[in-house]
C-alpha cells in the first residue's frame, strides 16, 4: 500500500505543482485518507515536478546561457536573475521571522476561493490591456513578491501568483506571462527544496524514510508534471484561465464543508 500511496501521491503533485490550482490544497485532501507524509517525502516529490519542468525548457535555459552576449538575452536573464534574487531575500526575512500559516483545510480553502476571484479579475483586466510580450522590469520585481506571498498563505499557487502578476503588471500574453513565472520558478524551488533538504538531513529526519517509495513517487511526480505543464502551454494559447479559477472556487467551498463537518482537520 505504501508504493500505491507513493504513486497517487506523485500523480497528484505532479499534476497540481504548476497548474494553477495549489498543490498543498490537493495534497491535504490526499493525506486524509492516504495518510500524513514527512517532509522529506514532500521536498522530494516537488523535486520531481521541478525536474519535469527544468527538462521542458531545457534549450530556453540553455540558450539565456550560451546567448548572453545579445541584448535581449542579458535583459531577459538579468529579470529573471532579480525576480529571484528578491524571493530570496525576502524568503530569509520571512524565515527569521518565523512567519509561517498553518497547513490546514480553513486557510487553504480561502486562499483557494479568494485565488480563484483573484485570477478571473485578472483576466478580465489583461483582456484589456494590448497584449506584448515583453517582460518589464516592474513584472520581475513583482513577481519575485508574489512568489513569497505565495509561500506564506498555502493555497495561494506559486504559479498562480506569478502568472496573474505578471499579466496585470504588463505582460498581457498567457504565454509569455507562464513562461517567466516557469522560468523563474526553476530556481525558487530548486533552492528552496535544498533548504528544506538540507534541514531535514541535518535534523535526522532522514534516518526511516523508505527510500524506495520516494524514488517511485519522485519519478511519477517527474513524469506527471512533464505531461501536465505541456498540456497546460499548448492549453493557454487559445485558451484562458477561467476554468482553473472556477476549479479553485468549488474545490475551496467543498474545503470549508469538509473542514465544517470535521471529515478534514
Amino acid at each position: 500500500m505504501d508504493y500505491i500511496n507513493a504513486v497517487l501521491l506523485g500523480v497528484i503533485e505532479g499534476i497540481t505543482e504548476f497548474l494553477p490550482i495549489s498543490s498543498t490544497g490537493h495534497l491535504i485532501i490526499a493525506e486524509q485518507w492516504l495518510g500524513h507524509r514527512s517532509d522529506m517525502f514532500n521536498i522530494v516529490i516537488q523535486a520531481g515536478a521541478i525536474l519535469a519542468v527544468t527538462i521542458i525548457y531545457w534549450r530556453r535555459l540553455l540558450d539565456l546561457v550560451l546567448g548572453w552576449r545579445e541584448p535581449e538575452n542579458r535583459d531577459y536573464a538579468a529579470k529573471l536573475i532579480v525576480a529571484f534574487l528578491i524571493t530570496a531575500i525576502l524568503g530569509l526575512v520571512v524565515k527569521k521571522l518565523g512567519f509561517e500559516l498553518p497547513e490546514t483545510a480553513t486557510p487553504i480553502a480561502w486562499a483557494l476561493i479568494i485565488g480563484g476571484i483573484w485570477m478571473i479579475f485578472a483576466e478580465w483586466a489583461a483582456a484589456r490591456k494590448a497584449p506584448h510580450k515583453e517582460i518589464t522590469w516592474l513584472v520581475a520585481i513583482l513577481v519575485g513578491i508574489a512568489q513569497i506571498v505565495a509561500g506564506i498563505f498555502p493555497g495561494t499557487s506559486r504559479s498562480g501568483a506569478t502568472i496573474f502578476v505578471a499579466m496585470l503588471a504588463g505582460t498581457g500574453n498567457r504565454a509569455a506571462a507562464t513562461e517567466f513565472a516557469f522560468l523563474v520558478g526553476i530556481p525558487t524551488m530548486y533552492a528552496a527544496s535544498g533548504y528544506e533538504l538540507l534541514k531535514t538531513f541535518k535534523d535526522g529526519g532522514a534516518a526511516n524514510e523508505d527510500w524506495t517509495a520516494l524514488g517511485i513517487a519522485f519519478v511519477v511526480s517527474t513524469i506527471v508534471a512533464f505531461i501536465a505543464v505541456k498540456w497546460l502551454l499548448a492549453y493557454i494559447r487559445s485558451n484562458r484561465f477561467t476554468l482553473f479559477a472556477v476549479y479553485r472556487i468549488i474545490l475551496g467551498v467543498l474545503l470549508l464543508g469538509m473542514a465544517a463537518t470535521g471529515l478534514i482537520g
